[in-house]
């Protein structure tokens, strides 16, 4: 007899195949409090100012808050089109022509409203991102069975940590455990003081990386944010600080780590089936 998750996977297996050119990105951080959703919102808006149509998923365990940074009013979530309450286009808020986003609400109850009929009602609706080049999802701090699966199912994991040695030790944790299945993660350091500082950090993360894990596995670092009064202003005011200061040091280190990801999302868009359809699939079929 067929279990809920057999049926499950044969749903998402025999569903549409059209392949999305969506790139699908995982935010995340060993522990909390080290900028991980003000770096997701900041990224997403300079991605959007040069020129490309960004999706934000509030993916935050029990602290979803995108909207509140990106001073939007979220009445309806994922949840909701999950419940069969609301289609998913009625959630999405567009923050600016080109930046979206998605309300988010807590990882486990969206796993459990993923049956077969609410799950066959939201596959169906995704080509809304058909236009989109990124889904930046915003996860929870730490080593959570439900955030592993969002990391494992998405393109892409940037892991972000700062300068502080239970941060590292915690951001190295998460490294370890993400290698089990990904063949490559990218760093950000955030509020280091100087460029030596970062590059100090990242090195020796990599040597433990290299002397502890499989020899196939990649670190690569994709930035680092500067440690500045702005952006504790700018939070402080619920503001993005990209947005209200572009030309700060502090945005120019965000611009240039968001021109990067794009760069590595144009080299890899050929190397294999990507997107959002894809990304749900995983996550609702348990792989």
């Amino acid at each position: 007899m067929k279990t809920q998750a057999d049926k499950l996977k044969e749903l998402v297996k025999d569903s549409s195949q059209k392949k999305l050119k969506t790139r699908v990105i995982a935010i995340t951080s060993g522990k909390g409090g080290v900028g991980k959703t003000t770096l997701s919102a900041n990224i997403g808006y300079a991605l959007s100012s040069l020129g490309f149509k960004v999706a934000l998923f509030d993916a935050d365990i029990g602290l979803a808050n995108l909207d509140v940074i990106l001073k939007v009013n979220a009445n309806k979530t994922i949840l909701d089109v999950l419940k069969n309450e609301c289609e998913l286009k009625d959630i999405l808020i567009n923050v600016n022509e080109n930046l979206t986003l998605v309300p988010g609400e807590s990882g486990e109850e969206i796993l459990n409203f993923a049956d077969e009929i609410s799950l066959n009602n939201f596959l169906s609706q995704l080509d809304v991102f058909n236009e989109y080049d990124f889904f930046i999802i915003d996860t929870s701090a730490g080593i959570d069975k439900k955030v592993l699966m969002f990391l494992e199912a998405a393109d892409d994991v940037i892991v972000v940590t700062v300068p502080e040695p239970a941060a590292i030790t915690d951001a190295y944790a998460m490294i370890k455990i993400i290698s089990e299945k990904k063949d490559l993660i990218y760093m950000i350091l955030n509020e280091v003081n100087s460029e030596k500082e970062a590059n100090n950090i990242f090195g020796k993360i990599l040597k433990v990386v290299k002397q502890n894990l499989r020899d196939d596995f990649r670190l690569l670092m994709l930035g680092y944010v500067k440690r500045d009064k702005i952006i504790m202003t700018s939070s402080t005011r619920r503001e993005l600080f990209v947005r209200e200061f572009p030309n700060v040091q502090v945005s120019q280190q965000v611009f240039s780590i968001a021109k990067k990801i794009a760069r590595i999302s144009e080299r890899k868009v050929l190397e294999e089936e990507k997107g959002i359809s894809k990304f749900f699939k995983r996550i609702f079929s348990g792989f």
